[in-house]
């Protein structure tokens, strides 16, 4: 019997998950093809592993098919309603850094914060006859921090390809997205909102809370912490 364990399956985040578990003893290898490739664990002999998309671990832990993960905050956080209820956050991990964040055109010089957008919203609507649209591919956080800073005439659009390109393509009248250096957004003269950020994210190594639950599956988890120096799951 062995914990699943779901980490990123290419790029930089699999390679600092990999070198983050190295750095405790666990050695991870890949293997495998396909779909859902599978990888080798070496000096944690409690665990097997898995490698999936990023945007596909947190609906597996929350599901139950993988016992521990490795994945975005940003991702939990839009795709699981409720999410701490069915999900433990074990250890923040220390890259994968980015912001989500709300940005407006860079020339729109008198809307620096939310209370200034929705201003500018209500204007929108009353002028256009239709509400702004904001681009993003996070429509529950989006949806829920408008709610919180009062924000109603909007209307959010899905974002099919590159978000920050979505105002120059008169697509939208504003972004919610993920950022790192803010780099791009500048290129396409867009600007975060002075208190626009709705989650600064980074990688973080979660424990499903519905996984089957077994004394042997608890001792497993507690030795797998041990080994990690984390603190042992609430549910170990």
């Amino acid at each position: 019997m062995r914990l699943k364990l779901g980490i990123p399956s290419k790029g930089r985040l699999q390679d600092e998950t990999i070198a983050w578990f190295g750095a405790r003893g666990v050695t991870i290898a890949r293997s495998g093809a396909g779909r859902e490739y599978a990888g080798r664990v070496e000096g944690a002999p409690e665990l097997s592993l898995v490698l999936l998309a990023a945007a596909e671990i947190p609906g597996e832990l929350a599901a139950g098919r993988l016992d521990l993960g490795v994945t975005g905050q940003d991702l939990v956080r839009e795709e699981i309603p409720s999410w701490a209820e069915r999900l433990e956050e074990l250890a923040e991990m220390g890259f994968g850094f980015a912001d989500l964040v709300v940005a407006a055109p860079a020339f729109w010089i008198d809307v620096r914060d939310m209370s200034d957008l929705d201003a500018v919203a209500a204007a929108f609507r009353a002028r256009h006859g239709r509400r702004l649209r904001v681009a993003t591919k996070y429509r529950r956080l989006a949806r829920e921090f408008f709610r919180r800073h009062g924000v109603a005439d909007y209307a959010l659009v899905d974002s099919a390809g590159a978000t920050e390109a979505s105002v120059k393509n008169l697509a939208a009248e504003a972004i919610v997205d993920i950022t790192s250096t803010g780099e791009t957004l500048r290129d396409n003269h867009l600007r975060v909102l002075d208190d626009g950020v709705i989650l600064r994210s980074q990688a973080t190594l979660y424990s499903s809370r519905v996984a089957r639950d077994t004394p042997e599956r608890r001792a497993l988890r507690a030795a797998l912490s041990a080994r990690l120096g984390l603190a042992a799951p609430a549910s170990a």
